[in-house]
């Protein structure tokens, strides 16, 4: 079942929330709306959290995670990292990163095995995010464009990359993680 969104007319879902197999992150929206789809759709199954990073509601972009962590950028407050770390599953580790390029959601995509990264990421957050998401890390990027976690996002089961004029979706077994050199990939122009 498909369900339309928007977070205050923006139909921009990915930029104010951020979905794992483990929980769901939504920006603080002046109304309940935006927040109520995820949790009617979502909180018999994992947790669904308000949130805000830095101040602000723009958590799918300035996070990036899975269901072993939670990465977030310096510009994270006290206050924020503790609402998240007693909001979210104690399995679930919440780890502050001092990177650079702090919008880690359009410098990342990952699932449960494996993280693409911006080729200019530090060598020391590209550690955190190999120890604290259990991924192998690979600095890539995605038809040309080195904002792979803008470009592309991917589960554990299927992936969607969009580029320019072409739409990729990759199909993989549930039981087979997803490796970036081998996979199946069917093209159909967008």
């Amino acid at each position: 079942m498909a369900t339309r969104v928007a977070f205050e007319n923006s139909n921009e879902i990915g930029v104010f929330a951020a979905l794992t197999n483990g929980y769901c992150l939504t920006g603080i929206n002046r109304s309940e709306n935006f927040y109520s789809v995820f949790e009617s759709e979502l909180a018999a199954h994992i947790p669904v959290i308000h949130a805000t990073i830095a101040g602000c509601r723009f958590v799918g972009r300035t996070t990036v995670g899975n269901r072993r962590g939670l990465l977030v950028p310096n510009t994270a407050t006290d206050q924020e990292l503790a609402h998240l770390r007693n909001s979210l599953p104690d399995s679930v580790v919440v780890q502050r990163v001092e990177e650079r390029l702090s919008a880690l959601g359009n410098i990342v995509a990952c699932n449960d095995h494996v993280a693409l990264v911006h080729p200019d990421v530090d060598r020391e957050t590209e550690d955190v995010i190999s120890d604290v998401l259990g991924v192998e890390v690979f600095r890539q990027i995605v038809g040309g464009q080195a904002l792979v976690g803008s470009y592309c996002k991917f589960s554990n089961t299927v992936s969607l990359c969009v580029l320019v004029n072409i739409l990729f979706f990759v199909w993989c077994s549930l039981l087979v993680p997803l490796r970036l050199y081998i996979f199946v990939t069917i093209f159909t122009d967008y």
